[in-house]
């Protein structure tokens, strides 16, 4: 017996029940059955997302330029197995087969990173023309398959010369990086029109330079890593502008963000106050000062005498206005309120609590509601993607040549239900990009964490869908979830 059902049997409300009246307003929707299934909006945008280092390989062909992560990479101890993104999924030279592969799947948008040092190989200076025609010729094949790309300007490969010379922590770094995103922005810019700077921020500053797990592998003290922090988010602003100065008419710009998720860990009125005030401070040094153009005063407090050193100038460039949000939802951080200064306090998941393969992965699909929903309550955003959504997995080839990834699946389905009821309660996301097409070079962890909805076998690069691939196939197809 389905809800609706249910009620007009027992006389009852789902409001009476303590149920979402989501689920009132879903059954009235057009095509809507009584199995429960979502249906997203007319126009809704369904993509994929990859980045640069960890798919084109090719480290060392057409003209491209070292980076940090080749330098960590073949360092030894810093990866696992000592992996490295010398081949990766050589998208570099098969690009075409898999945009043919995404044509099928039925994809609208494709979001992809371009690698600085294949731009400027020395992170400034003289424009490399052979990684211009490479990108030339992805955007043109996207196009010609009818899928719109989505450019990020920076996805954590910093030119290795420039952090020979001081990397984030210069902050002439910001303005190549700048002057960088202008002029790719202008030669793509005719067909390319969204535009994001960076991919979390939070992440290449906190495991890069603060507990050295990432690339370049430092280990700051506090008050190196806030102005370093300070100095990554001067060159996102300063980008915005550049990429608005030499970009064709027509095109948006915005940011690629993994906002810690601030969840309620119930659903009233107190822990609902104490997430959004989780959501400006948990995020303070990231979304926070990119939206408000400065940093909160709990913040610069707990920072003290550590507290990053900057102008009114540089203040109001952070704050260059954007035309959209990008975020990157994994899992959750469920706050629940608390009578200290700050009015919450986070609640760490038991050991008992359900992950992914990757440790620090917790399911969590209210997340998907909440951080979209907050975001755009706290700063009034009026047009937002899901840039980054996905998980790892054990993915193995069966006996019969598929890839049974039913946890996968399971992740999926019920993170686009919740991101679809923040969508029918008017929260603007527009698109979402599922992480990630292919099984990639996950970071430090190498080859062994598995997050795409096809399979790679990285010694022969044959590609398989796998079940999740068949499962967003559908879910594009019918432009609803169930």
């Amino acid at each position: 017996m389905n809800r609706r059902r249910f009620l007009q049997t027992t006389g009852l409300s789902l409001g009476a029940l303590g149920l979402p009246e989501l689920f009132e307003a879903d059954a009235a929707q057009p095509g809507r059955s009584s199995t429960q299934s979502a249906s997203f909006p007319k126009g809704f945008l369904w993509g994929s997302a990859t980045a640069s280092y960890q798919v084109e390989g090719a480290v060392n062909e057409g003209g491209r330029g070292a980076s940090v992560w080749d330098t960590f990479s073949h360092t030894v101890g810093k990866t696992l197995h000592g992996d490295t993104g010398d081949v990766a999924d050589d998208f570099y030279h098969l690009y075409a087969r898999d945009i043919a592969m995404m044509k099928d799947m039925g994809l609208m948008t494709f979001r992809l990173s371009i690698a600085w040092s294949r731009i400027f190989p020395n992170g400034k200076g003289q424009p490399n023309q052979q990684g211009i025609d490479f990108y030339n010729g992805v955007v043109d094949a996207l196009l010609a398959a009818g899928i719109q790309p989505y450019c990020t300007l920076f996805h954590w490969d910093l030119p290795q010369a420039l952090q020979d010379n001081g990397g984030w922590e210069n902050r002439d770094v910001a303005k190549s990086f700048a002057d960088y995103a202008g002029f790719t922005a202008g030669f793509l810019s005719d067909r390319v029109k969204h535009f994001m700077t960076m991919n979390e921020i939070r992440s290449f500053v906190e495991l890069g330079y603060s507990n050295g797990l990432h690339a370049p592998g430092l280990k700051l003290d506090a008050r190196r890593l806030a102005q370093l922090n300070h100095y990554a988010v001067l060159a996102h602003g300063m980008s915005v502008q550049a990429i608005r100065a030499h970009a064709k008419a027509g095109i948006k710009v915005g940011i690629a963000d993994n906002v810690q998720a601030a969840t309620p860990v119930i659903e009233t009125p107190e822990h609902i106050g104490a997430a959004r005030k989780a959501m400006r401070e948990q995020n303070a040094s990231f979304m926070t000062v990119i939206q408000e153009g400065r940093y909160t005063d709990l913040y610069l407090k707990g920072l003290g005498a550590d507290a990053p050193k900057f102008t009114a100038e540089e203040m109001s460039i952070i704050k260059s206005p954007m035309d959209f949000v990008g975020l990157n939802v994994y899992q959750p951080s469920y706050v629940r309120a608390d009578d200290s200064e700050k009015g919450y306090a986070v609640v760490n998941p038991p050991a008992s609590y359900p992950h992914m393969f990757s440790p620090w992965l917790y399911v969590g699909p209210e997340a998907l509601y909440w951080a979209p929903k907050l975001v755009a309550d706290i700063w009034k955003v009026k047009e937002m993607y899901i840039t980054e959504n996905g998980a790892s997995s054990t993915d193995q080839v069966a006996p019969d040549g598929h890839v049974y990834d039913t946890d996968r699946v399971m992740y999926l389905r019920n993170y686009l239900w919740q991101l679809h009821r923040a969508i029918a309660e008017g929260v603007p996301v527009k698109g979402y990009f599922v992480w990630s097409l292919l099984d990639n070079y996950e970071w430090a962890d190498g080859y062994e964490k598995r997050f795409g909805i096809t399979y790679v076998d990285f010694a022969t690069q044959k590609r398989t869908p796998k079940l999740s691939f068949e499962f967003y196939k559908q879910v594009i197809r019918e432009n609803r979830v169930k």
